[in-house]
């Protein structure tokens, strides 16, 4: 199941490049309340054009940049948070990303296809019964109740 999930996201997200969005270093630098230029300098050291070669090891370090991505920086990382996140090498878990609902969270995911949006609530429909984010369960299920209905997939079935 998880290969499966694992290889949904991956074809969603696949080709998606980083463009004017967002980078991952760029995102600690705003959440360090760092200057332009700061900011910048770590922009330039982000992945831009594939978000699989993101080591791991960034993504842990890097876990509150998912609440200061735009849109772009949202669309380019979420799949490499996803499937660190399914293999378990992903420490913070996706929870709290994608079921904070206010105004801001909600234009981060715009450009998301309804591909995209697809493999997002079957990804949510998979931790809805994982054991770790059981004191979760009713924000993804007010999530996927809420936000993520429209993008029903075949994955609904399987987890019903």
């Amino acid at each position: 199941m998880k290969d499966d999930l694992c290889r949904l996201i991956r074809e969603a997200f696949a080709g998606v490049k980083l463009g004017g969005g967002v980078g991952l270093q760029q995102a600690q630098g705003l959440d360090d309340h760092e200057d332009e230029q700061t900011c910048a300098r770590y922009r330039a050291n982000d992945e831009k054009e594939d978000w699989s070669r993101i080591p791991v090891e960034e993504l842990n370090r890097c876990n509150s940049s998912l609440s200061f991505f735009d849109a772009e920086g949202m669309r380019f990382h979420l799949p490499a948070y996803l499937i660190a996140d399914l293999r378990g090498l992903y420490h913070f878990g996706m929870a709290f990303s994608l079921t904070r609902l206010n105004d801001y969270s909600k234009s981060q995911f715009v450009l998301l296809s309804p591909v995209q949006r697809k493999a997002v609530r079957a990804f949510l429909l998979h931790i809805l019964n994982e054991q770790d984010y059981e004191f979760d369960r009713p924000k993804i299920n007010k999530a996927l109740n809420e936000y993520w209905i429209d993008a029903v997939s075949v994955y609904d079935n399987r987890n019903t």
